[in-house]
């Protein structure tokens, strides 16, 4: 899968306030699927997540944080600027690299780039951190961010599902094949586990047992979206366990469509089949401008320079819905995403509504 989140800080610039001194900001660009975000952050912002890390973490990120400065400026160097912007860069890709997710799980790096609740958690290959998992544990999902988060480890267990069956479907021997139908039946079985812990946790958040923990923070329209996800991500598994199951048969009965002619269809070929009487459907088909001034060896060429025409528009076409088929995937997870935020928006709504209510009323018995 595509990774979640891509940082990078491809340039600097000086921001010359009229109340202060200038200053180098770096422009840090968050790339996503289908939209790039950019936030700019001085030096001293840098330094101060540093502390911020280590003090919620206990240990320091995995990169260094380039030495400050001394004698010499940014605002004045250009040398010293293009430095630092390098070493900031792999500072922050280290965090988001990095196997250990604790750093871009604490709200220091959450409150840094900006991210809303939840996104932090997301590895740099898109999968689940180990933290989230383990949060979850025997028990099932009992918290709203980590239904977010099992959601994301279902969506990429599904569409590692359909590259493996994609890719199955141009492999070239048999034993490729079964190899990624296996992979595609593991990720499928691994979806189908995501969904049932995903219905379960949104059932004990309808029950009575949830009144104290999630029904403060989730809204009705919230947990209307949220089934609506479970619904879509079954049909979704339903139809991969479909093609999965009838494109293996297909594959395996290809050989005995192409079985040899027999003895008895061969002496047909050489003794040459009589015409049969009356219409003929499909018959030879009728000289062209093309093949009227060849002769058999020539038809032979023509007909083999025409089929190797078509195999190439068909390749081509089969890249341009392949290009379109992937797009589609990164617009349904740019969506998904949008939703997931008006979900919280939602609910932090339903929370500050509810927070009125009790004012009004307490308005109302001093008045």
């Amino acid at each position: 899968m595509a990774p979640a989140l891509h940082i990078s800080i491809p340039n600097a610039s000086t921001a010359s306030p009229a109340d202060s001194k200038p200053y180098t900001v770096y422009h840090i660009v968050l790339q996503l699927p289908l939209r790039k975000h950019e936030i700019r952050k001085r030096y001293t912002d840098f330094t101060n997540l540093h502390a911020e890390l280590q003090s919620q973490t206990g240990s320091p990120p995995p990169a260094p944080l380039p030495a400050k400065s001394w004698i010499w400026k940014t605002v004045n160097s250009e040398s010293l600027t293009e430095q630092r912007r390098q070493a900031l860069e792999q500072y922050v890709k280290a965090i988001l690299e990095d196997s250990d997710p604790k750093w871009r799980s604490s709200s220091a790096w959450r409150a840094f780039l900006n991210l809303p609740s939840g996104t932090n958690t997301i590895n740099a290959n898109g999968s689940l951190s180990p933290t989230a998992s383990k949060r979850r544990g025997s028990s099932g999902i009992t918290d709203p961010n980590d239904w977010l988060e099992a959601h994301r480890d279902l969506k990429s267990h599904i569409n590692s599902a359909r590259q493996q069956l994609k890719s199955r479907d141009v492999a070239q021997n048999a034993q490729n094949q079964h190899a990624l139908s296996a992979d595609a039946k593991a990720s499928l079985v691994r979806a189908a586990t995501n969904i049932d812990q995903l219905d379960s946790g949104l059932r004990s958040l309808t029950s009575k047992k949830a009144e104290n923990a999630w029904s403060n923070r989730l809204g009705d329209g919230e947990i209307r979206r949220r089934r609506d996800l479970i619904g879509a991500a079954k049909k979704e598994v339903e139809g991969l366990e479909a093609v999965l199951r009838s494109a293996a048969p297909a594959r395996a009965n290809q050989p005995s469509a192409t079985a040899a002619a027999t003895s008895e269809s061969k002496a047909d070929l050489f003794r040459g089949a009589s015409k049969p009487s009356g219409r003929v459907l499909g018959g030879p088909p009728k000289e062209t401008e093309r093949t009227r001034e060849l002769g058999n060896n020539g038809v032979l060429q023509l007909q083999k320079q025409v089929m190797q025409e078509q195999d190439e528009d068909v390749m081509s076409l089969g890249k341009t819905v392949s290009r379109l088929k992937d797009m589609g995937i990164m617009i349904n997870e740019e969506l998904e995403l949008q939703n997931e935020m008006l979900g919280i928006l939602d609910s932090d709504v339903d929370r500050h509504q509810g927070k009125l209510d009790v004012a009004k009323k307490r308005i109302g018995k001093i008045s």
